[in-house]
């Protein structure tokens, strides 16, 4: 048996693509948890006081962010992520892949 869920909206919308809409956010959604916990073992984490727990969550985006942009090595996500906190010539190859993305009409780095 399948399960239900109930939304709210004050969307004018039919069933239809209301669906659709939610079944994108939520592919969206749990594909990026799922990357977190695979690059980063985000579930196993215990920090669950104050803000630490959001603080972390934002630094973990942060640098996925950044490793998605470093392509000079053909590797996971997961394994350039062990190499930058290995290597610290990688970690500043990441840093600078975050810079060198930069957008020329935002005063923003790439990596936010």
């Amino acid at each position: 048996m399948g399960e239900v869920q109930f939304y709210l909206t004050s969307l004018n919308c039919d069933a239809r693509k209301l669906g659709q809409v939610i079944r994108l956010h939520w592919g969206v959604e749990n594909g990026l948890h799922w990357t977190l916990d695979v690059t980063f073992s985000e579930h196993a984490g215990r920090v669950r006081t104050g803000h630490a727990p959001q603080n972390l969550a934002l630094l973990r985006r942060i640098a996925l962010n950044a490793l998605n942009l470093e392509q000079s090595l053909k590797r996971s996500n997961r394994q350039k992520s062990n190499r930058a906190a290995m290597d610290n010539n990688y970690m500043v190859t990441v840093l600078t892949a975050c810079l060198s993305q930069h957008d020329d009409h935002t005063s923003q780095p790439a990596c936010q």
